[in-house]
Formats: structure tokens, sequence, C-alpha cells
């Protein structure tokens, strides 16, 4: 267990060894990367710690067969969603979320 002021930063995987599936190649070349580009400097100082621990393996867009949720549309939580769920419709009204729309009234 480390303790605060001890110079260690926690691991968020705790010094595991894993392999991390992308579809971006640049991120893939970003740990051997040697740059002065100030944006991609902060990128490779985020995932530093996981040097050594981490193999980042790039697979093709049409490979995945798990959506990232961060970069797909949500969707009604409606009986025409493949992940309707009529519990969670009567707990939590989901809303689809417009992004860059600006409504008119």
């Amino acid at each position: 267990m480390l303790s605060l002021g001890s110079g260690e930063t926690p691991s968020l995987f705790g010094g595991v060894v894993f392999e991390f599936y992308t579809d971006c190649t640049a991120l893939k070349s970003l740990i051997n990367m040697k740059t002065t580009n100030i944006h991609m400097l902060r990128w490779q100082i985020a995932i530093q710690e996981y040097r050594g621990n981490m193999t980042i393996i790039y697979r093709e867009s049409k490979i995945h067969n798990n959506a990232d949720g961060l970069s797909r549309w949500l969707l009604d939580n409606i009986k025409r969603n493949p992940a309707y769920d009529p519990e969670v419709a009567a707990k939590i009204p989901i809303q689809f979320m417009e992004i860059g729309r600006k409504k008119t009234f």
C-alpha cells in the first residue's frame, strides 16, 4: 500500500500487464515517439506510467465487435432500440441527446 508523500503514484491497474486494442494508429506509435509537439507530449506523459505494462495493439475499425460508447449516439429507451429494457424505462427515462443542433422555437 502506498502512503501519501511516498513519491510514488498508485497505478490504475496496479502493475498488471495488459493489452490495449485500438483503431487509432497514432496511439500505437505514441509510446516511442520522440516529439517536441506539446499536444502529443501531454498524452505521452498521461500514458507514461503504463510503459512496460501496456501493449498497444492496432485493429481496424471494422474488426472491432464492440462499440466505443463515448463515440456513439445515444438511443432512446424505446422498443425499437435493441438494448430496450422496460424496467429501466419505468425507473429512469433515458432521453436522446442532440449535440450541435440549435433548437428553433
